[in-house]
């Protein structure tokens, strides 16, 4: 994905986990993730180029994820009409990895016998795809798939075309294997071998070897249901909600549960308010305790580094942060800040106000030694104001549960 993590930018039948009274408890797993952000240079300065084209893919991202919502459902999205045109675009638990910041991935195994890959986990999108061992020069510098050496693996017998607002395209066959995480494992799981990856997903620009996308089966490609769905359906997890903690000291997808260890005091939730994307609503966005947004739609996407809005939105925000400046010579709907940036601000989910430390706000210099930075609240002009994507600026100052069995997001405060 891009830079699904730049700022970026699911309906499956309700699930729930149903394991025989007589099965011994389990209890949940972590992965640690890596985190990497290819649009900051090894300086700490913002590529903005990147930085530019990764905002359009976050939208381009959620576009997508509606036409296929209405090809599986055969109904519109209800939140398509909040993209005003069809824009060409430029561009248990894990342990999560950091090598630089925003693409947060971790590992898991394929196949019999298994194979480890690393994967991108992003609650924007559905499906799993990894490079196929027929995979063309694009592939390079990951590791591959080949379903000829699993004795697990079975053809589909289709194609998949996952699309890109560039024109570019990741592509290939379906197929059904055993996919297993941090010990938990979900048979006949369906997934996509890719012959050709398109440029961002090249190993200079996406370090992981694919994608695993934790939305709902309404938005996926092909049409299947996600990993986690499958993990809860299998009876895996006795607990059908997985969280995320995101942070420079360590990062770590909890599937199963939530990591009490990471958080403390309660869960605020939301619910979902239409099964595709992780869909919610917040309250309003406040900067020095003033609301300069009101309630508004939300998907909470993990994919995504900034929180991306209308520009009427961001720039009401960005109006009462001193020193924050519009800077359209680095892309549209970009704005910069003071290094140092200091100003308080908060979004609100059911009813509870959560903080963002502004040292998340400011996300890299914008030349080397320079005490202007590129401000975390993007606009994209396509965005109409009908809903927002709320993405790592925001999710790096809270735990975030993911809940498929409750249909609802809950939002706690971090452990001290």
């Amino acid at each position: 994905m891009h830079f699904s993590s730049a700022f970026v930018l699911a309906a499956l039948p309700f699930l729930t986990a149903a394991a025989p009274l007589t099965a011994a408890p389990r209890s949940g797993k972590s992965i640690s993730l890596v985190k990497r952000n290819p649009m900051r240079r090894a300086d700490g300065t913002v590529d903005v180029s990147t930085l530019e084209s990764k905002i359009a893919y976050s939208v381009a991202k959620i576009e997508k994820g509606f036409a296929a919502y209405q090809r599986n459902k055969g109904e519109v999205h209800s939140l398509a009409a909040g993209i005003k045109t069809s824009v060409k675009r430029d561009t248990g638990s894990d342990a999560l990895t950091d090598d630089n910041a925003q693409l947060w991935y971790g590992s898991i195994e394929v196949g019999t016998p298994p194979v480890q890959f690393t994967v991108d986990f992003d609650t924007g999108s559905s499906d799993l795809f990894l490079p196929a061992s027929t995979c063309d020069s694009t592939c390079q510098g990951h590791t591959a798939y080949s379903n000829s050496d699993s004795s697990t693996s079975a053809d589909v017998g289709k194609t998949f075309q996952l699309q890109y607002g560039d024109g570019s395209t990741v592509s290939g066959e379906q197929y059904t294997d055993t996919v297993s995480i941090a010990g938990l494992t979900a048979t006949s799981q369906t997934l996509g071998a890719a012959s050709t990856y398109s440029t961002g997903f090249q190993s200079s620009q996406f370090p992981a070897d694919g994608l695993m996308g934790m939305a709902f089966q309404s938005i996926s490609e092909y049409n299947a249901s996600p990993v986690f769905q499958s993990l809860v359906s299998q009876n895996q997890v006795d607990d059908a909600s997985f969280g995320f903690y995101f942070a420079e000291s360590g990062a770590e997808l909890y599937l199963g549960g939530t990591d009490s260890s990471l958080y403390s005091g309660d869960f605020t939730y939301v619910p979902v308010t239409q099964q595709g994307y992780w869909q919610t609503t917040f309250d309003g966005f406040s900067v020095n305790g003033n609301s300069v947004v009101s309630s508004t739609a939300a998907i909470i996407d993990t994919g995504t580094t900034q929180i991306v809005g209308d520009s009427t939105g961001i720039a009401a925000i960005y109006a009462a942060i001193p020193g924050a400046v519009s800077a359209p010579q680095y892309g549209q709907g970009i704005y910069t800040v003071p290094c140092d940036v200091s100003t308080p601000t908060s979004i609100t989910f059911g009813g509870q106000s959560f903080d963002i430390n502004p040292s998340t706000i400011a996300i890299g210099t914008v030349s080397d030694g320079s005490s202007t930075c590129i401000g975390g609240f993007a606009a994209d002009d396509s965005l109409s104001g009908q809903f927002w994507i709320v993405g790592d600026v925001f999710l790096q100052n809270v735990y975030t549960q993911f809940d498929v069995g409750n249909n609802q997001v809950g939002f706690a405060s971090l452990a001290q």
